[in-house]
């Protein structure tokens, strides 16, 4: 990896590789940010394809397949939410920034774990806040 302060004696197109290739590392941290963003995305989009999902078939027969289709897309956020985190965290881990600071480890894991939290908040709430009938 490139050193941030090139040692006396380099020529000038050696540092001019070095700072492209420390560049081209931030752009890499920055890339895997904006990932991590759209996989967030994603996972709303899945909590809210299963909060939709259960309002549009509130009335289908049987009452619990409704919910239990609304189930595995809301689920299934709340594990996008955290798989994306540790994706982040891998890849953050692998990287050293230069020019700019990324964004801290912590916020990634708060971000996540609130998504999936909030998941499953929603789902006992599909299933228990019907009159205690599971079935309805």
């Amino acid at each position: 990896m490139a050193q941030d302060d090139p040692p006396e004696g380099k020529d000038k197109s050696t540092e001019w590789a070095e700072f492209r290739t420390d560049l081209a590392e931030d752009r890499n941290i920055m890339a895997m940010e904006r990932t991590f963003a759209g996989w967030m995305r994603t996972a709303f989009a899945a909590i809210g394809i299963g909060l939709g999902f259960r309002a549009v078939f509130g009335e289908f027969e049987p009452p619990w397949l409704a919910k239990a289709i609304a189930t595995m897309f809301i689920v299934g956020g709340g594990w996008l939410a955290i798989t994306a985190q540790r994706r982040a965290e891998r890849t953050l881990s692998r990287l050293d920034p230069h020019q700019f600071e990324a964004i801290p480890v912590p916020r990634f894991k708060v971000m996540a774990y609130a998504v999936a939290t909030g998941a499953a908040i929603l789902t006992a709430g599909l299933w228990i806040l019907n009159d205690g009938d599971i079935t309805g």
